[in-house]
Order: structure tokens, then C-alpha cells, then sequence
């Protein structure tokens, strides 16, 4: 048996099918319509209540504009139309992981952005969900929370960036410190901790506050079992068994190779790289992970890049911030067509 970890994702609020996915549930649903933007307030018009309270005794009955209209507040009813566009996707795909699918591959987002990044949340929970080392599971943070980088001392660590600003804000005293760094009182340092393997126990019962922290170096626990979530991630969603190791440079071979950036940054950087083979000192230094793919099953390769070497990059922007893009790895590996 595990310990608990990540509660805010919901996973009590699904259903795990067959498959492995999760099922949309009713339960589910309703933990988005119980969200501040739309759960009534005394002011609210008596519109408002009664569909909130259909929603909540049947959270897929039909809305149609017409009930929205009827919302005498017009940014509510532009939060019910984006929780109801999202609920449209949950639905018409039945599972959470086929409702994400769908949005990536169409591009095309019609719901706040934030829900896409509580799918993979919930998700990877899911993948996850066996785990047994605090380490692969703070690493897993990175395919759901922008991370802050921090290059000093012989280490590259990951923060979370939320968690960041906050101690940036208040020095980690919630209002009382907000109103202690407002009047320029000096406050004690706060320093995160970094997980290891003598204190990375401490990581279940902090595991929804993200307030841990990793070194991401080349050789370091947290760079491995990043790739072994990647791994996961791909078994998960695409039913194919992986080996991803970390490298610190290229294998430059005569048939070339293929590179995924799972990000914006490390995106430009390996194409640059790819297009013109070079790249700024700067540039290669905002790399924070290399990895190499090997697909077991050469015949789920497209026939034209068979054997030829797989990379996948995680860069930092220039102000020091990753910010994932896992749907990139799901989207870009280069696959034959099932077709």
C-alpha cells in the first residue's frame, strides 16, 4: 500500500475503466461547478441559483444559450459557457485522457487554460499512482507546474514557481508576511527544501503544497526519474514501452536525427540547433535536460526514421522559468500512422 499523494487532483472524484483511464464522473463535474467564479452568492439572481442547482443535482443535463442568457450577471454567464465548452470535450470523450487528447490534437482551446493543466494533474496522478519514490513524483510536477530555476552553488535545482512568488511576496507568512515585505521589514530567509534520498520521506505529507525543491543536474536522482515519468507518460497514453536516458550532448550520426522540445524555448533552441548546428554558449546553457528515446517496437516507428536517434529537450526562458508542454511528446514522436 501507498501513501497519498496530490489529493488536490481529484482522483477521488473518478472512476478508472479498463483501459487504465479514468471515467468523466458526476462527481467530477461538480467539483467544477462548486469553483468561486461560479458557485452563487447571496446577490446572485434566482437564474443563476436554479441552474446552478440543476447542474448540481444532474451535472450533465442540457444548457442550452438560452439559460444562459437568462444569467442576469454576464461574467458569470461567460464562466458557466467556458466550464460547459470544457464540460462538452469531458463528455464527448467519456474519459479524462481522451478529452485531453482531443483538445491537444485539435489545438484549439475553449475553456480556460488552467483546466488542461488540472487534467494532466489528475492524470499523471493516475500514472502515477504505484509510485513509491518521493523523487519520480516531484518530478512529475514538471509535466503540471511552472517551475523557477535556480543555478548556483555547483547545483541546478527546480522550484516550484508559484510556490516561488509567494515566498517572494511574503516571505512564506501569508498576509502577515505580505504586510512585513510591504513595509520593507526585514524577514528572516526561507530556505526549501531540496529532496534527497536521506530526506525525501518528508515529500508525503507536503505533496499538495509543491513547496519541495530538486537538483535537476545531469546524474542527479531527480533527472532520471523525470525520464522514467516520461516513459510513463507514453506507455499511458500510447501503449508503447520506452527507454529514455539522459545525455549531455548529441550522438551525431549520419542519418541525422529527430528532436521534441516540451517546451516553447527548448523547441527554438533544437531547431536552431537542427537547421544551422550551432547555438549560442547562452542558448545551450538554457538546456536543462536532454533526453534520448528508444522505442522498443521498431515497427510503431515511421519506416523513413527507423534507427535514427530520438531527442527530446526541457529548456528555461530567459527569465529562468520552465513551463511543460507534455501533450508536445504525444504529439511529436515520430510514428507510423495506424492507418
Amino acid at each position: 500500500m501507498t501513501a497519498e499523494f496530490w489529493k488536490s487532483a481529484g482522483g477521488h472524484l473518478v472512476d478508472i475503466n479498463e483501459a487504465g483511464w479514468l471515467n468523466v464522473t458526476a462527481d467530477y463535474l461538480r467539483a467544477y461547478y462548486t469553483r468561486p467564479e461560479i458557485h452563487p452568492i447571496d446577490e446572485s439572481c434566482a437564474e443563476e441559483h436554479r441552474l446552478f442547482e440543476d447542474l448540481m443535482e444532474n451535472p450533465f443535463c442540457e444548457v442550452g444559450e438560452a439559460r444562459l442568457q437568462g444569467v442576469a450577471d454576464r461574467d458569470t454567464a461567460e464562466n458557466y459557457r467556458l466550464i460547459l465548452n470544457f464540460r462538452s470535450h469531458l463528455m464527448a470523450a467519456g474519459t479524462i485522457e481522451g478529452a485531453y487528447l482531443t483538445v491537444v490534437r485539435s489545438g484549439k482551446i475553449d475553456f480556460p487554460p488552467v483546466f488542461l493543466d488540472q487534467m494532466v494533474h489528475l492524470i499523471v496522478r493516475n500514472i502515477l499512482k504505484e509510485a513509491r519514490d518521493p523523487i519520480r513524483l516531484r518530478a512529475g510536477e514538471l509535466f503540471f507546474r511552472e517551475q523557477s530555476v535556480t543555478t548556483d552553488e555547483g547545483r541546478m535545482t527546480l522550484a516550484d514557481e508559484e510556490v516561488v512568488e509567494m515566498y517572494a511576496k511574503t516571505g512564506g507568512a501569508g498576509g502577515l508576511g505580505q504586510l512585513l515585505v510591504g513595509s520593507d521589514t526585514p524577514m528572516k530567509k526561507i530556505e526549501l527544501d531540496v529532496l534527497n534520498e536521506n530526506n525525501k520521506e518528508i515529500y508525503w505529507e507536503r505533496s499538495d503544497r509543491f513547496d519541495t525543491v530538486i537538483d535537476f543536474r545531469f546524474t542527479q536522482p531527480a533527472l532520471d526519474a523525470f525520464a522514467r515519468v516520461v516513459e510513463d507518460w507514453i506507455n499511458h497514453f500510447l501503449g508503447l514501452r520506452t527507454r529514455i536516458q539522459p545525455r549531455q550532448s548529441f550522438s551525431h550520426e549520419p542519418k541525422g536525427w529527430w528532436h521534441i522540445g516540451l517546451d516553447r524555448e527548448s523547441t527554438r533552441i533544437l531547431n536552431k540547433i537542427y537547421e544551422t548546428e550551432d547555438a549560442s554558449f547562452e542558448e545551450m546553457n538554457r538546456l536543462i535536460a536532454l533526453l534520448r528515446v528508444e522505442i522498443e517496437d521498431q515497427d510503431a516507428i515511421r519506416a523513413d526514421l527507423k534507427g535514427v536517434p530520438i531527442y527530446l529537450g526541457l529548456a528555461m526562458d530567459g527569465a529562468k522559468k520552465v513551463k511543460m508542454k507534455p501533450q508536445n511528446i504525444l504529439m511529436n514522436l515520430p510514428l507510423a500512422r495506424s492507418d
